[in-house]
């Protein structure tokens, strides 16, 4: 048996390995050539139209502001920015439209105290003597800061550093003067504001007296003393209101801030007297001042007639003079009407006789209160007529001329009083009790309407909510 040589062949097997693992990488080399090739031309495609793009948004941008640089170098230069880095024209916009943060203004509320000052005021908060005068000398607009009432209330407003810029003088709730600081100065004025006004509604009953039942009700004293100016005229409410009497009112509430200040106007009113019902509703014609009219639009407030006799003269008008029976110059307070004996005295206005009796040197003397702030007196009457008793109208006989009393003839005293105080029946100004004009009745009659029907509601409430 032939023997093998197994070096040479273990050799031989080497060398054909190793040609073909050379074969082999070879072969990989390629591939991974070709692959990588191939690779990167599909990149170099997507680049370059990624490249495109942009290079061309960078040229028709730079073209713009750029015009005499070649396409070329702004390209390279687009492809050098990083992705994330703005363009500087951005950026520098940016800075200028951001805005600016806003200054720390500072206030300090302070109440007036007795015998305050505004010096004293700047004094104790380091505001100069300077500040002062140029803020007085801005005249009458700020003239109110010369003389500061006690509780009333001085905002000041301080910047950065405590630098002064101003202050608000708090006048009312509803007025206040602004003074504001710059850089030409101080400037100032008044800022009004107005309320938000809600309607409020009140019913009652009559239990006590109109003032108690109405304080329970939950009215005001002035809205009570208004509702009784109301109705004043048709109601004595000390003698003619009786236990079961009922109101309605509806009437104005001032607020401020979602605070209630203080109440308004009454809207419209209702008071039913004995069962008889009596109403009244608000309004303001375009050239008259706003009146109270019931709902037919007549006035509520009566009319007086200028004199209460058909004479022939005055014998003697109201101030001093001789009196001819006390033979001594003294204040006449009412005025004479020369007439015969018998002659009719009228009633000047509605109301209700308050006094039918002698009184001292008046002799027989009737007294007719009308409403709540007039009242008429007729004196040295000869008799009274038997149906003037209780309420009497305008123009109807009361009584009849005569000489009782200190008198040297036959006479009519008259006199006129308004709260309680004297006037010369003569030059006094009378209460205008024209109804509505007939070129406003429509109008008064479209603004009317909601109030009646917010009483016909308190109404039906009431009935509802009866035992």
């Amino acid at each position: 048996m032939k023997s093998v040589n197994y070096r040479s062949f273990i050799k031989r097997d080497y060398k054909l390995r190793e040609s073909a693992n050379k074969t082999f990488v070879k072969l990989l080399n390629r591939r991974q050539i070709v692959l990588a090739t191939l690779s990167l031309l599909v990149g170099l495609t997507v680049v370059s139209a990624l490249v495109s793009d942009d290079s061309e948004a960078a040229i028709s941008e730079q073209a713009l502001a750029l015009p005499n640089t070649e396409i070329s170098t702004r390209v390279v230069q687009q492809l050098k920015l990083p992705i994330h880095k703005q363009d500087p024209r951005i950026s520098a916009l940016a800075v200028k439209t951001k805005a600016a943060p806003a200054k720390q203004v500072a206030q300090k509320r302070i109440k007036v105290r007795k015998g305050d000052t505004l010096a004293a005021i700047f004094s104790r908060n380091k505001i100069s003597a300077r500040d002062v005068y140029d803020i007085i000398a801005l005249g009458k607009v700020t003239k109110g800061l010369r003389n500061l009432r006690p509780g009333q209330h001085i905002r000041l407003s301080f910047a950065e550093q405590g630098k002064f810029t101003g202050l608000v003088h708090e006048i009312t709730k509803f007025k206040s003067l602004q003074v504001n600081r710059s850089a030409k100065g101080y400037s100032a004025k008044q800022v009004v504001r107005k309320p938000n006004i809600r309607v409020a509604y009140v019913n009652g009953k009559i239990r006590d007296s109109l003032f108690l039942d109405a304080k329970k009700a939950g009215l005001e004293q002035s809205l009570i003393m208004e509702l009784a100016g109301i109705f004043g005229w048709d109601i004595d409410f000390a003698l003619d209101i009786r236990r079961g009497d009922s109101f309605h009112v509806v009437y104005e509430e001032q607020y401020l801030d979602g605070e209630k200040i203080r109440h308004g106007n009454i809207l419209a009113a209702e008071f039913v007297n004995r069962g008889r019902s009596y109403r009244a509703v608000r309004y303001a014609a375009k050239d008259n001042r706003a009146d109270y009219y019931t709902p037919a639009g007549k006035n509520m407030r009566k009319a007086f007639l200028r004199s209460p006799v058909d004479f022939r003269r005055i014998s003697s008008r109201f101030g001093r003079r001789h009196h001819p029976v006390l033979n001594r110059t003294r204040l006449h307070k009412g005025v004479d009407y020369a007439a015969k004996r018998g002659t009719p005295v009228r009633a000047t206005g509605d109301g209700k006789i308050i006094h039918r009796a002698r009184k001292g040197g008046y002799g027989k003397t009737i007294i007719i209160r009308h409403g709540g702030k007039y009242s008429t007196l007729y004196a040295h009457l000869s008799s009274y007529d038997r149906k003037a008793r209780g309420k009497v109208k305008q123009g109807q006989v009361i009584g009849y001329v005569g000489t009782t009393g200190r008198s040297t003839g036959p006479h009519l005293h008259y006199e006129f009083r308004l709260n309680g105080a004297h006037r010369n029946p003569l030059t006094v100004k009378l209460p205008s009790a024209t109804s509505i004009n007939k070129r406003y009745k429509k109008d008064f009659l479209n603004q009317t309407r909601g109030l009646i029907a917010q009483l016909d509601g308190l109404r039906r409430i009431e009935i509802a909510l009866a035992p």
